[in-house]
């Protein structure tokens, strides 16, 4: 039976370190490199400034002063992520889809947040009331995303996916017509229509609950424990209810109950 998180890094601070690992972890240095979306407004934005924000970006800088690291940021788009892991050129990487492809090629911890599929329309369209509704209709697909095939693949509905590279270029589609509609984390288009403002519909569908987690390197218990520890801490103190009011509380989202998510454990 595997440890107790708690006890397993309480284990690991008392010896200053855990001398047990073969293998590189990101305990190791002083700095986690955090993989973080720069196209998504509320979850993981780089201004023209250069500077990141978001709910991603917070949780980072939280996991990490809680783990008594610094924290720098890289972005990571979604086709990008996989090869920013494999390279090493980022410790962890936030807003995965916690699914059986990715299990196999990572470690994950948490999940840290959980949120439902939902879809996004022009404030005009009244032809869309859930997913079965997307039949014969353009939705974006963000390559990398996995978003799209929850529709057309998981629940078998004709949709017509039209690729994109990025969320924001899905915003200019709907926005212009080009498509009909996106869908993807509820989270993630509450953001996106915060940003935008009106002449969009975020419809409240809920169709698929969605485990996102923070992807390490496969291997890394360690490491993989320490920020499960890290994002418990953060939902008991009320720091991530705090983090969903100030990114999404304007945004018709029920932030009633923000309860720390049930853990896939360490693998």
């Amino acid at each position: 039976m595997r440890r107790p998180i708690a006890a397993a890094l309480a284990g690991c601070l008392l010896l200053g370190g855990c001398a047990s690992r073969d293998e590189a972890s990101i305990l190791d240095g002083d700095t986690l490199t955090a993989g973080v979306r720069p196209d998504l407004p509320g979850i993981g934005f780089k201004g023209p400034d250069g500077t990141y924000e978001g709910l991603d970006v917070d949780v980072s800088r939280y996991l990490a002063a809680r783990m008594g690291k610094k924290v720098r940021f890289v972005p990571a788009l979604a086709r990008d992520r996989e090869r920013l892991l494999q390279d090493g050129d980022v410790d962890m990487v936030l807003t995965f889809w916690l699914e059986p492809k990715w299990k196999e090629r990572f470690s994950f911890a948490g999940p840290y947040l959980t949120s439902y599929q939902d879809i996004l329309v022009r404030a005009d369209e009244h032809g869309v009331r859930g997913v079965r509704d997307l039949k014969g209709r353009r939705i974006c697909a963000v390559m990398g995303a996995g978003a799209a095939e929850a529709v057309t693949v998981e629940r078998e509905v004709p949709a017509v996916p039209v690729a994109a590279r990025s969320c924001e270029e899905c915003m200019g589609m709907l926005a212009d017509g080009r498509i009909d509609a996106i869908t993807t984390n509820d989270t993630i288009l509450a953001g996106m229509k915060t940003r935008r403002g009106a002449g969009f519909r975020l419809l409240n569908a809920r169709f698929g609950e969605r485990r996102t987690a923070i992807a390490i390197r496969r291997g890394d218990l360690d490491g993989c424990e320490a920020l499960n520890t890290a994002i418990t801490q953060m939902y008991q103190d009320g720091t991530m209810a705090k983090f969903m009011r100030k990114w999404f509380g304007t945004s018709g989202l029920d932030l009633s109950d923000v309860q720390v998510p049930q853990f896939e454990g360490c693998l």
